[in-house]
């Protein structure tokens, strides 16, 4: 909305600065900032009025977080001080709405299942395969409203490997009818935002580890996406050339800005807890603006730390099925292994950041990998 202050350049020449995405990332990041700042003490003063979760003291053992007041649903932070920082300073396309959407989609799924945890004062909330259907009813629908307009539709299907200068599969290297390369691209996009969705709510385990690893990981989709959006340099790095995927940088800058005021009050001890609601609309609205810019994979690299927690629970559990019962891990997500271990829970959370650190520098160099 207030990008369109660039019209009157002629009344102020400042002005004019409302037309750079450069400008517009970094006010949105701190209108964010400051909107978390002003909503933080009201939200949290508020979620810490509903009875919260209790904790399965058999499922985490020593292990399980004390101080059952500290209140969960902290999403809803994030998206009060982000949503309208994107609304603000975006230039709305298909690519923003559907990031948007994603956010929002994804974070009503945890929304509902944090409040009937909440509701019933216990661990209990939607069912695995509930869960599951509204994440992919909420992709399917941000995929439609990126082919809703034709000017997406061929690119929508493309797919590119950080490492190669043209795309794996698009419409013309596949040589189907573009229903079919739909198709194929649909179920991918879905598969993405479902699974990184999970694996964002799966690292969310240990005070501030999710939203740190969430920090870097879209500070780096921002840089991207504004890459993304530009000729020249899209054009030099031999990445995919996405009209309008500059925007998605000002997307990820207001994420950042409500994500550092999350962090600053889920710092341990967590004065508030994520909830499904942060990480499962968190972890959708990235898989989505990796998908929108056509860049799946190097999200894969980036965020390499959410990959490995998910991967840990898939090896947990086929392991345990194979042997009749024996375990891979001390325990999953593999963060919890490590505290078997000994590790003070604080060192694990700053070691995983180091790591997501390591893991965004290495899908950064795979841009000029080329």
């Amino acid at each position: 909305m207030l990008y369109l202050l660039k019209n009157l350049e002629s009344i102020w020449g400042p002005f004019r600065l409302f037309e750079y995405i450069s400008v517009r990332a970094i006010l949105a990041g701190f209108t964010a900032l400051a909107l978390g700042m002003l909503f933080s003490g009201p939200i949290i003063r508020a979620l810490s009025r509903l009875r919260q979760p209790e904790r399965s003291k058999e499922l985490m053992g020593e292990l399980a977080k004390e101080g059952g007041k500290v209140p969960t649903m902290g999403g809803l932070l994030i998206g009060a001080a982000m949503i309208p920082a994107v609304l603000l300073w975006a230039r709305p396309n298909v690519l923003v709405l559907a990031s948007l959407w994603s956010l929002l989609g994804m974070g009503l799924v945890g929304f509902i299942d944090d409040w009937l945890k909440v509701r019933h004062g216990s661990s209990d909330g939607v069912s695995a395969r509930q869960k599951l259907a509204g994440q992919a009813l909420v992709a399917l629908v941000a995929m439609g409203i990126v082919l809703l307009d034709p000017a997406y539709r061929d690119s929508f299907c493309e797919v590119w490997l950080p490492v190669l200068k043209a795309p794996v599969w698009s419409v013309k290297s596949a040589g189907l009818p573009f229903l079919a390369c739909a198709g194929v691209a649909g179920l991918f996009f879905i598969l993405v935002c479902v699974g990184a969705s999970n694996a964002v709510n799966l690292t969310d385990g240990l005070d501030g580890l999710a939203i740190g690893c969430v920090l870097i990981t879209t500070l780096i989709f921002g840089g991207v996406a504004y890459l993304a959006g530009h000729a020249v340099f899209a054009h030099y790095l031999n990445i995919s050339l996405v009209a309008g995927a500059g925007e998605l940088a000002v997307f990820c800058a207001a994420l950042v800005g409500g994500g550092v005021v999350f962090l600053w009050h889920n710092a341990a001890p967590a004065e508030i807890y994520m909830g499904d609601v942060g990480a499962l609309g968190i972890g959708g609205a990235l898989g989505a603006v990796a998908c929108l810019m056509h860049q799946p994979f190097l999200l894969a690299i980036v965020g390499g730390v959410f990959v490995l927690e998910a991967l840990s629970v898939l090896l947990q559990v086929g392991y345990f099925k194979y042997t009749g019962g024996r375990r891979l891990f001390l325990m999953t997500p593999i963060h919890h292994h490590f505290q078997k271990m000994g590790w003070a829970s604080t060192k694990v959370v700053a070691r995983f950041w180091i790591l997501s650190l390591l893991f965004g520098l290495l899908g950064l160099l795979s841009l000029k990998l080329r």
